[in-house]
């Protein structure tokens, strides 16, 4: 399918659009927000191909989602992808589109829920911006979305 360009539309929404409109954006930054920032974690997390992710990666960093980092590996130097406050500051429209998901579409026959875990006071919250628990503010570096249908296999509390 061809993509029209809207990077220059007056309209704000077609612009972030131009960005976040393509599914694999948003999975990726939901990762990011849960603390994957390597290739490996990415491709094992979203089961997508190397072709597909390294292309999303690369748009993310040129549009400013995520930035490259250096780290040493075993035998050279790695790049690990970091979440930026332009990455972060999509985390309301993760919500919403959490939110809408559980009230719109169908969930599998086994449905469980997607949780909003407040990381410094190890508690649930039924409210992504302010703890329903103790009040405080919740900002997307201290909450977290607790997936219970994620595999143990994975090792995320996410």
């Amino acid at each position: 399918m061809l993509r029209q360009d809207w990077s220059k539309h007056p309209c704000p929404i077609a612009r972030s659009l131009d960005v976040v409109g393509d599914p694999w954006v948003m999975l990726v930054l939901r990762e990011a927000l849960l603390g994957a920032t390597r290739f490996e974690q990415f491709r094992e997390r979203l089961q997508v191909a190397d072709n597909v992710l390294a292309r999303r990666l690369a748009q993310m960093v040129e549009a400013g989602l995520l930035r490259r980092a250096p780290y040493r590996g075993k035998q050279r130097m790695h790049e690990e992808y970091v979440i930026t406050d332009a990455g972060a500051d999509l985390l309301p429209s993760l919500d919403a589109l959490a939110r809408w998901g559980e009230k719109y579409t169908k969930a599998p026959a086994r449905h469980i829920e997607m949780s909003i875990l407040h990381r410094s006071a190890d508690h649930l919250s039924s409210s992504p911006t302010v703890c329903s628990t103790c009040g405080e503010p919740l900002t997307s570096a201290d909450r977290v979305y607790q997936r219970r249908w994620a595999t143990a296999a994975q090792g995320e509390r996410s």
